[in-house]
């Protein structure tokens, strides 16, 4: 960790965004780009994180400014490889697979996930192939093309923002519900861990799986919390 050289952080409104000033000077990326960030809400929020740092700069406690260095440096460079990346979520979906047995577990997946997929069918005109077990089962390519273009509709930081929830939670189709407000933050998250969960409820707790939990769902909720700061605050959904 790097110790720390400043005392004052400001944010500052530019004629192209909010600047986080460090005794005056504006922070860079790590590529050596301006961190411009478009609202007053993520920029405070994000000084805010440089603000609290102690004797040493700790990056890892620092997820919101990790978020806008990579929708900078990453997704701003490059778009089309992330969009590749995200899109592939869509033809393996963690929605997607079934369990077989026993009966509880199959309804309590029908219960919480179908209304997701059926919401997605009618949002974005497209069906799914189901499957029972982990066996791949291709989609429908108007499904793949329909959920590609939806990515390719979101802005950089938005993007980041799936780069982080998307891998965490394992489905494309519940981070876009999330994101236009059909599904809250936390019941997709709920929804992401069901197996987890009723593995848990039959063997019963284990410190270190819990733990790990904890830590996903902290960069998760970071991630979603930097999403809705990234823009108006009354288009934030409740969580």
């Amino acid at each position: 960790m790097t110790k720390r050289f400043y005392k004052d952080v400001a944010a500052e409104r530019r004629a192209d965004g909010y600047a986080i000033l460090l005794d005056g000077r504006g922070v860079n990326t790590p590529a050596r780009k301006p961190l411009l960030l478009p609202t007053q809400a993520l920029a405070d929020a994000v000084a805010e994180e440089w603000r609290v740092q102690g004797e040493r700069i700790d990056p890892g406690s620092m997820r919101l400014t990790g978020l806008a260095n990579a929708a900078i440096d990453r997704v701003g460079a490059d778009r089309s490889d992330f969009e590749r990346e995200l899109a592939n979520f869509g033809d393996t979906d963690l929605l997607y697979y079934r369990a077989t047995d026993p009966e509880e577990l199959v309804a309590r997946q029908a219960s919480v996930w179908d209304p997701v997929l059926d919401w997605a069918r009618r949002r974005f005109d497209i069906d799914f192939h189901l499957a029972q077990g982990v066996m791949h089962v291709d989609q429908p390519r108007q499904t793949l093309d329909r959920l590609n273009a939806a990515l390719s509709a979101r802005d950089d930081l938005t993007l980041a923002a799936f780069m982080r929830t998307v891998p965490l939670s394992g489905s494309l189709v519940l981070m876009l519900a999330v994101d236009e407000g059909a599904v809250t933050p936390d019941a997709a998250w709920e929804a992401s861990i069901l197996d987890e969960m009723w593995e848990e409820q039959l063997w019963g707790e284990d410190d270190l799986a819990m733990a790990n939990r904890a830590l996903r769902k902290a960069d998760y909720d970071a991630a979603w919390h930097f999403r809705w700061l990234s823009e108006a605050a009354d288009a934030r959904p409740e969580r």
